[in-house]
């Protein structure tokens, strides 16, 4: 992936765009990871954890604002769905 630290900030103001939203109903999201080949690992915090939404969540919000910033993200995962 060219330029990794470029694509590490933009998915970075993204997160940012998505946290404040997160943080109201109690939770919160941080980077883990961007692999080679365009996978995003990130971790959810607080009471994203056992929410029944977090995985349309991740789809429906992260991985859409991600993208958004970042195109060259084919996916976002989240950490503990990796192990």
């Amino acid at each position: 992936m060219e330029n990794k630290e470029d694509v590490l900030r933009r998915i970075n103001v993204a997160l940012d765009e998505i946290r404040p939203f997160l943080k109201s109903d109690g939770g919160d999201i941080s980077l883990v990871d961007l692999d080679a080949e365009g996978t995003v690992i990130v971790k959810l915090h607080g009471a994203c954890i056992g929410c029944s939404v977090n995985q349309m969540t991740l789809k429906s919000g992260v991985e859409m604002t991600i993208k958004k910033h970042c195109p060259e993200v084919h996916k976002v995962h989240e950490e503990s769905m990796m192990t």
